[in-house]
């Protein structure tokens, strides 16, 4: 699976978790160069308090474009230490 925003490659993987039609890559599969600051927090009734990170690609800020759970919920722990995107990040194999 790869993750893609305004023409930049934020992450491949092909071990990626589904749930809720979302695809969680590996944290390790998020391509860095592109991250930036985020202190917004939203929760989930079962898999826990989500923290979010922004992407910043060709001087184009998406905030809150990327979420992970850092401590997830016992029924959500396959995704403890995974990513996904939204906001405009196309998400395709």
């Amino acid at each position: 699976m790869k993750a893609t925003w305004n023409g930049a490659m934020i992450a491949e993987s092909d071990d990626t978790v589904l749930v809720e039609g979302n695809h969680y890559f590996p944290e390790s599969a998020l391509n860095r160069a592109f991250v930036t600051f985020s202190n917004h927090r939203t929760a989930c009734a079962w898999k826990g308090q989500a923290h979010y990170h922004s992407l910043l690609v060709n001087g184009e800020l998406n905030p809150d474009a990327v979420w992970y759970y850092p401590d997830p919920k016992p029924e959500a722990e396959n995704i403890r230490g995974r990513v996904a995107f939204w906001k405009g990040v196309k998400v395709e194999a």
